[in-house]
């Protein structure tokens, strides 16, 4: 059975390698940790690589935005959620919140704009209607918030 196409939650520890000069996540590994969340939500819900080439496409990252709350740090056990935000056109967005499973204290927030590509050519193109009609109440919930477009 696939798991829910719109939310996603996993766990991990964070691993020496991981630290920065401080002794805390290196900031590029929180977009790591997103990215592989998104990966793992998709082939968990069924629209997962095999899915994607099926359908003659793939998504590439359009663009990320990181907010750091608290720093992460060594053996520290970590509650990341993925939720799509919208899908519209050839775009889709993902929020990824990160949180120390002690004690629930929210870490980072990684918002992660997508592109959906053909595979033929690489260029944009719409996203498959299956993926439209599962997000749609999140889409219009999300774009009653804000726009899909970037603040200016």
């Amino acid at each position: 059975m696939a798991g829910d196409p719109l939310v996603y939650t996993d766990g991990w520890s964070v691993r020496q390698y991981e630290l920065d000069a401080n002794g805390h996540v290196n900031n590029a590994v929180y977009l790591n940790w997103a990215e592989e969340m998104a990966s793992r939500h998709a082939e968990h819900s069924g629209f997962g690589a095999a899915w994607a080439r099926a359908h003659q496409g793939g998504w590439v990252i359009r663009r990320n935005e990181v907010d750091y709350h608290l720093p992460a740090r060594f053996g520290d056990a970590l509650l990341l959620t993925v939720r799509v935000e919208a899908i519209r056109g050839s775009r889709g967005q993902r929020r990824t919140t990160i949180e120390r499973a002690a004690d629930s204290r929210l870490l980072a927030e990684v918002f992660t704009e997508w592109v959906w590509v053909r595979l033929s050519d690489g260029k944009p193109a719409p996203v498959p209607e299956e993926l439209v009609r599962i997000a749609a109440a999140v889409t219009t919930a999300t774009l009653s918030r804000r726009s899909l477009k970037r603040p200016r």
